[in-house]
């Protein structure tokens, strides 16, 4: 019996469990973003949201006492990449100081091609990440026409995760299917007759 047993072991032994977390959480908060099975995103945000919540306390109790480094000490434990504990502290744990809880977001998106697991979108709130949006000449995005609410994009998630072949523009393209013969044809077969008897 599981009684009391918090996490999931995901397959893996504690201490690749561990590394995939933070390297998952690293590029959670780098990108804003991930696409990953549902019981490891499950795992992958308390781990992220405790990794916030460090970044929001350091940055409420100042440089007064050493908070603000000992909050960055702590969050170093886990995210190797200074750049993205940079990022954590600079523009993602501000954004959310008012936010009591709940930073991240968790979308399924439907199921793998491969071996069907159900396949979720983890994203921070706020980050309203649109995969069409193409960079500009000079480094800049361009502009969306229109924002997309959060079934939108989940719409278009699963349209490339089902590997949709459709041209954009064309509303019914994508892969033609294939035809039966003609009525009176015969069938031609791959394999060779079986020889003698029947």
């Amino acid at each position: 019996m599981r009684h009391r047993v918090a996490h999931r072991k995901l397959g893996r032994v504690t201490e690749h469990r561990i590394a995939m977390l933070r390297n998952q959480a690293t590029a959670l908060l780098r990108y804003e973003h991930l696409t990953t099975t549902v019981p490891r995103a499950k795992e992958l945000r308390p781990f992220v949201e405790r990794l916030i919540t460090i970044a929001k306390r350091g940055i409420a109790g100042g440089n007064t006492n050493g908070h603000a480094l000992n909050a960055r000490r702590m969050v170093m434990e886990d995210l190797q990449d200074r750049a993205v504990v940079t990022k954590l502290f600079d523009t993602i744990a501000p954004r959310f100081a008012t936010r009591p809880g709940g930073y991240t977001r968790l979308l399924r998106i439907g199921f793998r091609r491969g071996d069907s697991a159900e396949v979720a979108q983890v994203e921070l709130i706020g980050s309203e990440y649109d995969p069409r949006a193409k960079q500009a000449e000079g480094g800049k995005e361009a502009p969306a026409p229109k924002k997309q609410g959060v079934g939108g994009r989940l719409r278009a998630a699963a349209e490339r995760l089902r590997g949709s072949n459709k041209p954009e523009g064309e509303p019914g393209g994508g892969k033609s299917k294939a035809t039966k013969p003609a009525k009176g044809t015969a069938r031609r077969s791959t394999t060779p007759r079986k020889a003698g008897g029947s």
